[in-house]
């Protein structure tokens, strides 16, 4: 199996706290942005850092019929079910967390089908 490199950045980044006084909601920006527009750009970060998603439930508020996933599916059809994929213990847990954070925040659900089969949408 051919493995691909990993994309890197061009150049080295900063990280630019978005709103100042929290290190945990960053950005960031190339390292060869000087003076002005240096300046202009993480003015205008900090004066729009009411629009970054910084966890599921910022998304709260955005109507789903606009962000929604649909998937057309035939309820006369049944699914095919796909060989289980392992990823590993540590992946299991990190993939798990993430699916409660989504499912906590209303933005995926659990659908049970009638033939056993489980999605989340």
């Amino acid at each position: 199996m051919e493995t691909t490199a990993k994309v890197q950045p061009a150049e080295e980044l900063l990280n630019i706290e978005v709103i100042p006084g929290s290190p945990d909601k960053i950005t960031r920006i190339g390292s060869h942005l000087r003076g002005k527009t240096k300046e202009e750009i993480i003015s205008c970060l900090r004066r729009n850092a009411d629009i970054f998603v910084w966890a599921p439930q910022d998304l709260e508020g955005i109507d789903p019929q606009v962000i929604t996933h649909h998937l057309n599916i035939d309820p006369g059809v049944r699914p095919v079910k796909q060989k289980k994929r392992h990823f590993g213990p540590e992946k299991d847990k990190v993939i798990q967390a993430e699916v409660d954070k989504l499912m906590a925040a209303g933005h995926i659900e659990e659908i049970q089908f009638p033939n056993g089969y489980l999605m989340w949408f």
